[in-house]
């Protein structure tokens, strides 16, 4: 009988089995295209390019680990949204990842900008983004964060609270008008292939629908002079590969959108649907094109109005991942391989990386999958199963939990994470007293640092001690 393993791998005979959806592969040095930036390939030799460079010369310029950003990849990605959605407003969702060079593409492809903190706010004032494309998302704005927002001119402030409702009415009171929208939590939570439309409603997020807090907001809002009510905003989750969440989502949103209008009086222009649209990390995710997803949530919005009895409002919604996520891979040197013998016979090969946790934190935190590839050489030997781990001083400091990697994989090689754009540079950080690695944009076979290496003086410049 198959011994039960704490991976959830089994073994009968000696080896060590992955997930059941990880095959290994016909060719280990090949790439699975829908991973990666359109441009990455795979030369003769089995060194990997990205945006007509090398990885191996752009880290012998750079060092590792790396993230690799391909520009021209980014940009198609967030016109593809531009295009799919023209008439509704794109608005790029920054937490995924941003930094002044973001902000200002964002602005050159026409989208509208996503920010949730002033750290972010300062950015988009930076980069100079047009500050009426601008949104101001966050549950716990401060009255500081508020003022500052309206003061620049920001499209629209999502409020979240009725706290919040007190803070926009003391800037009104202080000549600071501001344009709101209003989050509201639909009872509807999807992520991947699931969604489920009931009890999802104990969250900090948005005031509920069913308790009658998002008419209470909606009313309190519609009472204050010099803030004008543009509408309703949701978000129901994360990596969703499919609209049915969003169905669900919309009904009950636009329900309240026809109600707002009939009994306050006021006219909503907008409907924002939020983000959360997937990306492949694995061959086991096959995400939704931009153009399927706008048909799909155009005919969704249509249908709930037309049962409602209202017009259609102007809508919008707010990609961060499915832009970023594919233009960007991460590129680790190889320090150490180990081989672990477990219970039952078994061996599981441990790839250490010059990297980890503090570059991506998605593996421990929320049990991501990612996949790998060696990214200086071809390899003729047997592919072996393989953890790829980082060099924190964690057992979980796990970056890539099952990967075929070639069995003669050894220090000093080049390993590329693809997938790494969204997430993994915003949440970073300095565990271990680790500096961050860079971000290095590639276009044209030219390189450009678009946030630089820290380095130890860094670390060192707030320690006060």
């Amino acid at each position: 009988m198959p011994t039960s393993h704490p991976s959830g791998w089994a073994h009968a005979d000696g080896g060590l089995r992955g997930p059941s959806w990880l095959r290994q592969p016909a060719d280990p040095n090949a790439l699975v295209p829908a991973l990666w930036p359109q441009s990455a390939l795979k030369d003769a030799d089995g060194v990997l390019h990205v945006g007509g460079l090398a990885l191996a010369d752009v880290v012998a310029e750079h060092n590792t680990p790396a993230y690799i950003l391909d520009e021209a990849d980014f940009r198609a990605r967030a016109r593809a949204f531009k295009e799919a959605f023209v008439g509704a407003e794109v608005y790029y969702a920054g937490k995924a990842f941003l930094c002044t060079a973001i902000a200002r593409w964002i602005n050159e492809e026409g989208l509208s900008l996503d920010v949730c903190s002033g750290g972010e706010l300062s950015i988009a004032e930076r980069a100079g983004f047009p500050m009426d494309r601008v949104g101001f998302h966050g549950n716990n704005k401060s009255l500081s964060e508020l003022r500052r927002a309206v003061a620049l001119g920001v499209g629209r402030v999502i409020v979240d609270s009725f706290d919040e409702i007190d803070r926009i009415a003391s800037l009104a009171k202080e000549g600071l008008g501001a344009r709101v929208m209003i989050r509201v939590t639909a009872g509807v939570e999807a992520h991947t292939h699931e969604y489920i439309a009931t009890a999802h409603e104990d969250q900090k997020f948005g005031f509920s629908i069913s308790s009658g807090d998002a008419m209470r907001a909606a009313a309190a809002l519609a009472q204050i002079e010099g803030v004008t009510l543009l509408g309703l905003h949701s978000h129901i989750g994360s990596q969703i590969f499919d609209t049915s969440g969003f169905e669900v989502a919309a009904r009950r949103v636009l329900a309240l959108h026809a109600q707002v209008q009939r009994e306050l009086g006021c006219e909503l222009p907008e409907v924002d649907l939020g983000g959360g649209f997937g990306i492949a990390y694995t061959t086991q995710d096959d995400p939704a094109e931009p153009a399927q997803l706008a048909a799909e949530l155009r005919a969704i919005v249509a249908h709930e109005c037309a049962a409602q009895g209202i017009e259609v409002p102007r809508l919008s919604i707010e990609p961060g991942r499915a832009i970023v996520g594919p233009s960007m891979c991460t590129v680790y040197t190889v320090g150490t391989v180990k081989e672990v013998q477990l219970d039952g016979g078994a061996a599981r090969t441990y790839v250490s990386v010059d990297g980890g946790m503090s570059d991506n934190i998605r593996t421990a935190l929320y049990d991501a999958d990612y996949s790998a590839t060696v990214a200086n050489r071809s390899s003729q030997a047997t592919p072996t199963l393989a953890r790829v781990v980082g060099k924190h001083c964690e057992a979980g400091d796990i970056v890539v939990r099952d990967e075929f990697l070639p069995s003669d994989v050894r220090p000093g090689d080049l390993i590329a994470v693809p997938a790494t754009g969204a997430y993994c540079r915003s949440m970073a950080s300095n565990y271990n007293q680790v500096p961050r690695p860079p971000v290095v944009s590639v276009r044209d076979g030219q390189t450009t640092v678009i946030v630089r290496r820290e380095t130890e003086d860094d670390l060192l410049a707030t320690d006060m001690g």
